[in-house]
């Protein structure tokens, strides 16, 4: 194994794990068969994880018209792959360190992952994607920059230049630190999913969203919407992510939409306060 790469594979490994609780939920319900009593029995071994699920869940971002008390009322109300997003969120805000020495805002940079989260979730409504997959969108967008934070947190110097070097060069931020660390986020961040052991699905969008950019590249749905929302994000200037510059669209995505940027964002009805709904994930 070459140095840089060990290097890669050190850091992930240093990042702090998911509770069992959590690699258990994830386990359970990669079967389609999973038995949600069975999944609750874990969940209500781990108060932390029952307290921040309940809170989300009665937050305003579900819109729920009565509380729900228990993570059984939970599972029957939202679903087990709600729950599991849920579970999976939770304890990735829980062991993100928030401060690093690269300068990295982590506040804006939640805001920017939560705007890409709420605009991939309206995508997904809007081209009818089902209501009990719909939160899988929504977890894609949260954690597609993932890898920033290995880097802020265990290359800050090297890190911080890239954030220069994009700024000063007009470059994209994944071309800055393939420059300067000779990686960039989406690898390093697939890696670390890869560790936490999440679904296949989203480490392919984790390490492939900026990897649309010439036409005929495969994708997929998922990615697409992940893609596309990452564009209007940084468009709209919602949080900070370390970069401005919107990566190319190819056409085969609009043909998807049907239309182009200023009118896809355009359809959105009420996007602010979907967004502001949704800090009730960052805050819990």
């Amino acid at each position: 194994m070459e140095d840089s790469q060990k290097q890669m594979f050190e850091m992930v490994e240093s990042m702090p794990a998911f509770p069992k609780s959590v690699h258990r939920i994830i386990e359970l319900t990669s079967n389609i068969n999973c038995n949600p009593k069975e999944l609750v029995e874990v969940i209500e071994h781990d108060p932390v994880l029952i307290l921040n699920i309940l809170k989300l869940v009665n937050s305003a971002s579900f819109g729920l018209s009565q509380k729900i008390t228990s993570i059984n009322h939970a599972v029957v109300y939202i679903g087990l792959n709600t729950v599991k997003n849920l579970a999976i969120i939770t304890s990735t805000l829980g062991v993100l360190p928030r401060r690093n020495k690269a300068g990295f805002d982590i506040d804006k940079f939640l805001l920017h992952c939560l705007s890409v989260a709420t605009i991939t979730k309206l995508l997904a409504k809007k081209s009818g994607v089902a209501d009990n997959v719909i939160f899988d969108y929504f977890l894609a967008g949260m954690l597609h920059d993932i890898g920033k934070i290995v880097f802020a947190q265990y290359l800050p110097d090297k890190f911080k230049q890239a954030l220069d070097m994009a700024k000063e060069e007009g470059i994209t931020l994944y071309n800055a630190e393939q420059k300067v660390i000779g990686y960039n986020h989406a690898y390093i961040g697939s890696m670390l999913a890869k560790k936490w052991k999440l679904p296949a699905a989203l480490v392919d969008c984790i390490s492939r969203h900026h990897s649309l950019t010439e036409e005929g590249t495969e994708s997929s749905e998922f990615t697409d919407f992940v893609f596309m929302a990452n564009q209007i994000t940084k468009q709209l200037s919602i949080g900070f992510g370390g970069e401005i510059l919107l990566d190319t669209i190819p056409k085969r995505i609009f043909d998807r939409f049907g239309t182009d940027l200023p009118a896809i964002i355009t359809s959105f009805e009420n996007l602010d306060s979907e967004i502001e709904k949704a800090q009730s994930f960052i805050k819990a």
